[in-house]
C-alpha cells in the first residue's frame, strides 16, 4: 500500500510565556482555516483516541516545557494533527528560546486549496517570525540542506544550497529555509527584503497579504515536487534571489 502523501505545516514563534493563548491561537487558526475540521481528541499513553469535550481549557492547561501535546480530529481514516513545542535557544537563531508549531494534513485537493489560509492561520495565531507548508516528500529534500554529514558538511539533493543551522543563523526574523508556501511576517519580510517590485513580479502574482501585515508567498501553482524540474528550478530562483534565507548571506 502506498503510504499517503501529506502537507506538512512548521511556524517558528517566540517562546510561551506561562499558559500563552498564542498555543491556542495557533489550533483556532487551523481549524478556521479549513472547513469542518475539529481538533478535540488526544492520543493516550497507550496510543488511544479519547475525547476532549473541553479541549481548549485542557490545552491551555496542558501547556508545558514551552508546548502543547498533539491534538487531531479523531479521524484515522483521514488524520489531521498538531502539536507545539519548546525549543531551546541553544539551538535557536539568535540564542533566543522558541515556540514551535508543527502540523499535517492529508495532501488532498481540499487542502490544497485551504493550504495558504491554514499556513497564515497557524502563523498568525502564533505570532510566528517565519513558517512553511511543503508536502513530505519535497519537505526530506528540503531538510538535507542543513543535515550535516559523518564528513562535517550538509551534502544538498539536487544541487541545492546548503543551509546554516538554525543555531548559526544571527537573528529569529530570518528564515532558516524556504517551502513551496512561505509565511514571513513583517519582520521576517523586512530582514530578506521583500518585496521588490521589480525583482518579485513573478512571486508577487502568488503572494497575500495577512492581516498582520506579513506575507503567505507561493513558489510554485501546484505543491512542490522536485522531480518536476520547473518547481525544482523554481525553489533554486528563490534561494537565488533571497540568500539571507538561510543564514547564507555576509554578516
Amino acid at each position: 500500500m502506498n503510504k499517503r502523501k501529506t502537507l506538512i505545516i512548521i511556524v517558528y514563534s517566540p517562546a510561551l510565556v506561562g499558559n500563552d493563548r498564542r498555543a491556542l491561537d495557533s489550533v483556532h487558526g487551523l481549524e478556521r482555516a479549513f472547513p469542518g475540521l475539529r481538533l478535540d481528541w488526544r492520543v493516550t499513553e497507550r496510543r488511544r483516541l479519547a475525547a476532549l469535550p473541553q479541549r481548549d481549557a485542557w490545552l491551555v492547561g496542558s501547556i508545558e516545557d514551552g508546548g502543547f501535546p498533539l491534538l487531531c480530529n479523531g479521524d484515522e481514516s483521514y488524520p489531521v494533527t498538531v502539536s507545539g513545542r519548546g525549543k531551546s535557544g541553544l539551538f535557536s537563531p539568535g540564542g533566543q528560546d522558541q515556540f514551535e508549531v508543527y502540523a499535517e494534513l492529508p495532501l488532498d485537493e481540499s487542502v490544497i486549496a485551504a493550504a495558504a489560509a491554514v499556513l497564515e492561520g497557524v502563523a498568525e495565531g502564533a505570532r510566528a517570525f517565519w513558517g512553511r507548508a511543503t508536502p513530505d516528500n519535497a519537505a526530506l529534500d528540503i531538510a538535507y540542506q542543513t543535515a550535516p554529514t559523518l564528513q562535517g558538511p550538509p551534502s544538498p539533493r539536487r544541487g541545492l544550497p546548503a543551509l546554516r543551522l538554525f543555531k548559526h543563523i544571527r537573528s529569529p526574523e530570518i528564515p532558516g529555509y524556504l517551502g513551496w508556501l512561505n509565511y514571513w511576517s513583517p519582520a521576517a519580510a523586512r530582514a530578506i527584503g521583500f518585496p521588490d517590485p521589480l525583482r518579485d513580479e513573478d512571486l508577487l502574482s502568488r503572494s497575500r497579504r495577512t492581516a498582520s501585515g506579513g506575507w503567505v508567498v507561493q513558489l510554485t501553482d501546484t505543491p512542490l515536487d522536485l522531480d518536476n524540474p520547473a518547481h525544482l528550478d523554481a525553489l533554486k530562483r528563490a534561494y537565488e534571489r533571497f540568500p539571507e534565507i538561510g543564514g547564507r548571506a555576509a554578516p
